[in-house]
């Protein structure tokens, strides 16, 4: 975020005021030390003319070093049966997704066991 405003040549103040936020507020979430609501990065991108990425400190996954770069484990990988699934969610309405839902739900939940019967002893 430092480097985006120093690019706009403006001071914390400035651009605190520009987007409706206190210069302490600010300054915090320049030293990242706070993460701005999605409203004030979104206020934050447009005084500064820069995308939320840069902004958030994010780099492109392309400027990693090698070592850094993450790869999905195979046991994490969508099967071609999960990305079938997946198309055919998408076609469904509102109402319909609930029922997938429940449906679903229903098949995970844990089986509720039968309640023994208290015998009264007398």
């Amino acid at each position: 975020m430092r480097a985006a405003r120093m690019r706009a040549g403006l001071t914390q103040a400035e651009i605190a005021e520009s987007v409706g936020i206190v210069p302490e507020v600010f300054g915090r979430m320049e030293r990242g030390k706070m993460l701005p609501s999605l409203p004030t990065l979104f206020r934050l991108c447009v005084a500064l003319r820069s995308g939320p990425h840069e902004l958030m400190g994010f780099a492109p996954v392309a400027s990693l070093p090698q070592a850094a770069q993450l790869e999905v484990p195979p046991e994490l990988a969508p099967t071609p049966e999960m990305r079938r699934l997946l198309r055919l969610l998408g076609r469904l309405q509102g109402l319909q997704l609930k029922l997938i839902l429940r449906l679903v739900m229903a098949f995970i939940a844990e089986p509720k066991r039968p309640r023994r019967e208290r015998r009264d002893r007398g």
